[in-house]
């Protein structure tokens, strides 16, 4: 019998978690030179970043059924059929990012103009999208590259790709934003420009690594690109599921913010710094839930269902390892974790309390996220997403009655976190205990 060690999960997790890092440093270096700018700037780099969010996340979730897909294959030793989920894969995202691309360029204008009360965060909105949207096509070909590798468990590529993106980020940032050395001064359509810049040197990086070191002909990467449309709807039937639910997930999150930014420019302020920071810091788990859901995948194909809870408390034990520090200092010291966004004093002392509110989700979160991944892992993405819309709607009732009905104090609003959280762990520790999902085939 196959026994997951923590040295087998840290192996794969490990090299995921430094590429979260460095990608999450794009995210990081955008707030830090555009809270330079302004409060309007910082703001509307949060709500249109969720914009952008709510359509990546289509692709993203596409791109985990083929990991989940890529993983089961590699499992049962079915290496030759890896590189056409990968091929067809890749066509699909590249259809799915042109959607994205143009629903950006053609409705978020009128989606977004009668949904903020401040016309100035509102202007500042639509022209970071109208750069960022052109990264859709750089990001979602990258996208299933990154199941592959994440997939057959060789996850050590990650990190370059993502140091060389984020290298490039911060250097057109500060080109870009500012209007240095020539350039012209963008202002947060900079900030957006340079994004999507790094993520197509990202995925040429991938396209140029796969076709030197990856052995071509073991994977089957041999074929044309010839669209196999029974392929793509097999990766669609364990993807649709996860692309929905991303979709609404993060549909709720724009929610969020714009509810959010009817409290005030000073209100959605705190909210990005917030939101920044506990996606930093939650980087562990993502990383960990990546590999969890890889490990899964792996052992279901091997038929080493056995093992599968046993691992996905390993993953747990090594989450709250990695995030426990982090999070008792920024509650301790939420002070020197914001002024890495921002220099106003004023904007510093009013983010303390909602940035410990936020932190103290992650003792609920950790769990929750970890044990709703290995579901998904499972193949039962369908199940993940019926057992999702329950905890979705009662955040989305929560924050419906907290800011739009009673206008609370943004620290009070972002509870919504440990309403969800606590909801999902409820829901997912009693379908692991009890469901018979060790025989789902895929």
């Amino acid at each position: 019998m196959k026994t997951v060690s923590y040295g087998h999960i840290w192996k794969i997790a490990y090299p995921i978690l430094i590429s979260l890092v460095a990608e999450h440093l794009i995210m990081l270096t955008d707030t830090a030179f555009l809270g330079r700018v302004g409060e309007i700037e910082l703001g509307a780099s949060a709500l249109a970043g969720v914009f952008f969010l709510a359509l990546f996340m289509i692709g993203f979730g596409f791109s985990m059924g083929g990991q989940i897909l890529i993983g089961r294959r590699n499992g049962e030793e079915r290496f030759s059929e890896i590189g056409p989920i990968v091929i067809q894969g890749g066509m699909f995202l590249v259809f799915l990012a042109a959607i994205a691309f143009l629903l950006t360029q053609l409705l978020s204008p009128v989606v977004l103009s009668g949904l903020f009360a401040s016309s100035q965060v509102y202007d500042a909105t639509i022209s970071y999208l109208d750069w960022r949207s052109f990264g859709f096509f750089f990001a979602f070909v990258s996208l299933i590259f990154r199941a592959y590798f994440v997939g057959i468990e060789q996850t050590r590529i990650l990190t370059v790709s993502s140091f060389l993106m984020v290298g490039v980020n911060i250097v057109l940032n500060y080109l870009l934003i500012f209007g240095k050395c020539g350039f012209p001064e963008m202002g947060i359509g900079g900030a957006a420009l340079a994004s999507s810049i790094s993520e197509g040197v990202a995925m040429l990086f991938f396209i140029l690594y796969t076709k030197k070191r990856v052995d071509l002909k073991k994977y089957g990467f041999t074929g044309g690109l010839t669209v196999n449309g029974e392929l793509i709807r097999q990766i669609l039937g364990v993807s649709i599921w996860m692309m929905i639910q991303y979709l609404i997930g993060v549909a709720i999150w724009f929610m969020f913010f714009v509810a959010v930014e009817h409290l005030g420019e000073r209100a959605i302020a705190i909210s990005n710094i917030t939101r920044s920071l506990l996606t930093m810091i939650f980087m562990p788990v993502f990383a960990l839930s990546s590999a969890a859901v890889s490990v899964t995948s792996n052992l279901m194909g091997a038929g080493e269902e056995g093992q599968v809870m046993g691992a996905c408390w390993k993953v747990i034990k090594l989450c709250y390892l990695l995030t426990m520090p982090f999070v008792v200092t920024a509650c301790l010291l939420p002070e020197m974790f914001i002024r890495i966004y921002t220099d106003y004093p004023g904007l510093v002392a009013d983010s303390v309390l909602t940035v410990r509110v936020g932190m103290s989700a992650f003792f609920i979160s950790v769990p929750a996220f970890i044990l709703f991944q290995t579901i998904s892992g499972t193949g039962n993405t369908r199940t993940a997403f019926f057992l999702d819309l329950g905890p979705m709607m009662i955040t989305s009732l929560f924050i419906y009655g907290v800011i739009f009905r009673l206008r609370m104090d943004v620290a009070v609003c972002w509870l919504n976190e440990h309403v969800y959280w606590l909801s999902i762990l409820i829901i997912s520790w009693v379908y692991m205990r009890k469901a018979d999902w060790q025989s789902k085939k895929i």
